[in-house]
């Protein structure tokens, strides 16, 4: 019984010295529960997607219906290294905002996944976060709209609304930044499966870095400039990765999408990526 326990212990400590993972040693959490999107389709793929990564365990956290009590809703957002936003709907009570600014500034994880950056647009700490933003009274007052043009960022000023798609379709998503651990090694194009393009996002855009845009072509009701699709900020001691992709769970199996919704969240949780680029990756 004696030999056995240390041949026990012995297997793990070599374990341990040889540097092998016994498992996941991230913890994710995601957030829905509303959502002007299908979240009860979206959040198993975004789900899986973080499994499949072999780096996450993965916790749900759904908020009560729209209309309820929403103070209920209370995630512990300190156990985990990374928190995964499929939410859009009712402001959360002041002891859950500030528990959220609270994790991301000293250093935790957050990502927002598409209709995300639709949600609070009165709450200023979450439109900083998040860096740009649409719809829900979103305007010039938001912050500039921020588009891509003549191989730089444009800060625009001008005066309207924030937020908007044309139809949705295939889009060729093009790498902006191949220096960001999230989009190195990445091709510098690739196509991206039939979504919504938002254009027209509007916020602080502070401590923002782009790293991917698409165009977004006036036949499909877009603005004629390249859009923000991927980029990251900066906030306090904490990582967000922002991705406007993934308006259905159809648009989330997209190869790029998993690849880089992975990518994205292990770099919010740890400041780093180790994954491999799949070889099929596929391309323009």
């Amino acid at each position: 019984m004696v030999r056995k326990r240390w041949f026990t212990a012995f297997g793990i400590w070599l374990m341990m010295t040889a540097g092998v993972s016994a498992g996941p040693q991230l913890k994710a959490l995601i957030i829905d529960g509303q959502n002007n999107h299908d979240w009860k389709a979206t959040t198993p793929v975004l789900k899986t997607i973080l499994q499949d990564s072999g780096l996450f365990t993965v916790e749900v956290a759904t908020s009560p219906p729209q209309g309820a009590d929403i103070s209920r809703f209370k995630p512990e957002f300190a156990k985990y290294d990374v928190v995964v936003s499929n939410y859009n709907g009712d402001p959360w009570s002041q002891r859950t905002q500030q528990a959220l600014i609270d994790y991301v500034r000293s250093g935790g994880g957050f990502v927002s996944v598409h209709a995300a950056n639709n949600a609070f647009p009165e709450w200023e700490k979450y439109n900083k976060m998040i860096g740009l933003g649409g719809w829900g009274g979103r305007d010039e007052k938001s912050g500039p709209y921020v588009y891509f043009q003549g191989e730089r960022f444009i800060f625009g000023r001008s005066p309207g609304r924030g937020g908007g798609h044309g139809r949705r379709h295939p889009f060729q998503i093009v790498v902006r930044n191949r220096e960001h651990p999230i989009t190195a090694g990445l091709p510098k194009k690739w196509m991206h499966a039939e979504d919504e393009l938002y254009h027209r996002l509007r916020g602080p855009a502070e401590n923002v870095t782009f790293l991917a845009t698409a165009y977004s072509e006036p036949e499909t009701g877009g603005t004629g400039a390249h859009e923000p699709m991927l980029f990251v900020i900066t906030y306090g001691k904490g990582r967000v990765f922002h991705t406007t992709l993934g308006h259905s769970a159809q648009a989330m199996k997209s190869p790029d999408f998993v690849v880089t919704l992975q990518r994205g969240a292990e770099w919010a949780a740890t400041g780093k990526v180790t994954q491999k680029i799949p070889q099929d990756f596929h391309k323009e």
